[in-house]
């Protein structure tokens, strides 16, 4: 849904999916439990305790992530969660990876300083289900290398996962996996062992990451409506400065008569 700011002529779009109960959990993780101490029956006041794990909903990665020593989310420059980037159309279907040569060939350049919002149409199946968190399609690590070397501030994709699903615990890596059927489905469906297809645990994750540069998984809603644009984004975290990730609230802006400039904080 887009919104317009009568003042500006802003257009703002939602790109974050919704949170709350009975939202979609990756598998292994606890769902996230809301729960009303107090409420407007009994005390006249609504307040909600929160537990849960924070790569749920759309959420930002910090470098802390996967990378021991990294900095965490509320450590990072504020720079990084806000500014001009590019939604990219790059349409995958299950299992399949996202190449450098989709991103050179995108429609939109990739500039020094971007955010850049990977579009695979995956995001219209997000749900609590084996399809949306097992057989997505991911990046791979070449795709990985060249946003690290365009100069990408920050990278979001709209699938569960910034590698392909067999390179995660969804599949045989580390404790995994966590989709119990995953690898041998793999294996009846392509003929091809996994292990032996991604033998490496979320290598285009850790190659963005270990360059300082954060994630975005779960990129949603709106996505159609900005993709192949280019746009200003923000995606804030808490200044949390150990946090491995963090719930955001991802935000597309389009300014079409290109008039709006932010305030110089002058009095006068």
């Amino acid at each position: 849904m887009k919104i317009i700011e009568p003042a500006t002529g802003l257009e703002f779009y939602e790109l974050s999916q919704p949170f709350g109960h009975d939202i979609p959990t990756v598998p292994g993780y606890a769902d996230a439990q809301l729960i009303r101490p107090v409420t407007h029956a009994k005390h006249g006041v609504m307040a909600h305790r929160l537990k849960m794990v924070m790569h749920t909903s759309t959420h930002v990665n910090a470098p802390i992530h996967l990378i021991q020593g990294g900095l965490g989310a509320g450590d990072l420059d504020l720079q990084h969660f806000f500014g001009s980037g590019v939604a990219v159309d790059i349409p995958k279907d299950q299992w399949q990876l996202v190449t450098p040569e989709d991103l050179e060939n995108a429609k939109l350049d990739i500039r020094p300083d971007d955010i850049v919002i990977i579009n695979t149409g995956w995001h219209r199946r997000y749900s609590d289900s084996q399809e949306y968190f097992g057989y997505g399609p991911g990046l791979s690590e070449a795709a990985a290398q060249l946003l690290v070397s365009k100069g990408a501030k920050m990278v979001g994709v709209d699938t569960a996962f910034v590698d392909h699903p067999l390179a995660t615990s969804m599949g045989p890596h580390r404790n995994g996996p966590q989709i119990s059927r995953l690898p041998q489905h793999y294996k009846e469906t392509t003929g091809r062992d996994a292990k032996e297809d991604y033998p490496d645990w979320n290598p285009a994750h850790r190659t963005l990451l270990g360059a300082g540069i954060p994630t975005l998984e779960n990129v949603g809603a709106d996505l159609d409506s900005v993709t192949g644009k280019r746009c200003t984004f923000q995606a804030y975290p808490w200044r949390w400065p150990e946090a491995d990730a963090c719930v955001v609230r991802l935000v597309a802006i389009l300014d079409p008569a290109a008039t709006y400039r932010l305030s110089s904080g002058e009095t006068e």
